[in-house]
């Protein structure tokens, strides 16, 4: 799986092979140690410490209900007669589809999946930027891209990527996708980056948004065992990037202040998906709480 998809996650792992992570991760731990692949926080990846790129077939089987999560929380960033740009990928893809019930909404973007979720909202503009398509992902790039995004300016832009650390930032494995990714970094004011789990502590070759340039990141809550997860995030937080974490499944709980996709009412907070927020779970991580706090 490794070798087909560049990454999987021990989530997937242990779902294909109708088993527990626990079997599953003594397993990666043993093929490492033959120098079979390597493993990343939640997952596993190819040898060499950077991934290579899935193509989209894969991407959108990978983490779906971590994706679903996610883009749930992101749109509620998003407000009525706001301007933004999307970036490509699985997860900003998932994110599109629920920004269609956004009236007066622009949205830039240079990807044909984010536009075809898009396509039949009344309400929602789009505009998409020149280049040349990149199949692989659905993607327009190049110079065309870049210079279609000159001079542009909106509130926000939502990026995916390959990897995401505290050292290093966003990454991708393609430098034409980079290069699209940063002009579209240029035009917003504020950059939120949708990643899932598998994703934290991966990097990939290309640098697409330094730490110190991303605003949000948004992202699923890890498995309660994976330690390094809670710790990348941490790192991340202590960078000063404003985390929100999703609940894959199940509303996030409520933190002492809102998260970025909450709204505070009269009955209380309420969540991305309009719920109210339930009480925090007892057995949550303690410092994936002390993130949501933050």
């Amino acid at each position: 799986m490794v070798r087909a998809n560049g990454a999987v996650s021990l989530r997937e792992l242990a779902r294909v092979v109708q088993t527990s992570e626990v079997t599953v991760r003594r397993d990666v731990r043993a093929l490492e140690a033959e120098g079979l692949l390597d493993r990343r926080h939640g997952g596993a990846v190819l040898p060499g410490g950077f991934t290579r790129e899935s193509g989209f077939p894969q991407k959108s089987l990978s983490a779906t209900a971590e994706k679903t999560a996610i883009a749930d929380l992101a749109a509620a960033l998003v407000e009525e007669g706001e301007a933004i740009v999307v970036g490509a990928g699985t997860t900003t893809q998932e994110l599109a589809r629920r920004l269609a019930r956004v009236p007066g909404l622009t949205v830039v973007t240079n990807s044909l999946l984010v536009a075809q979720a898009l396509a039949h909202a009344n309400r929602v503009e789009v505009v998409m930027t020149g280049g040349t398509l990149r199949g692989s992902n659905y993607a327009l790039v190049g110079s065309g891209a870049e210079q279609s995004l000159q001079g542009l300016r909106v509130s926000r832009a939502f990026l995916s990527g390959s990897g995401l650390t505290a050292e290093r930032g966003l990454s991708t494995s393609n430098m034409l996708s980079a290069s699209v990714d940063r002009a579209l970094v240029q035009a917003a004011s504020e950059v939120v980056v949708l990643a899932d789990h598998t994703k934290l502590g991966t990097d990939t070759m290309f640098q697409t948004v330094p730490t110190d340039v991303i605003t949000r990141l948004v992202t699923d809550e890890p498995p309660v065992h994976d330690d390094r997860a809670a710790t990348e995030l941490q790192a991340l937080a202590d960078q000063g990037v404003q985390i929100a974490v999703a609940g894959a499944g199940a509303a996030p709980a409520p933190p002492e202040v809102p998260l970025p996709g909450q709204r505070r009412t009269r009955a209380g907070l309420r969540s991305a998906t309009g719920a109210l927020a339930p009480e925090p779970l007892p057995d949550r991580s303690a410092r994936v709480a002390d993130l949501r706090r933050r």
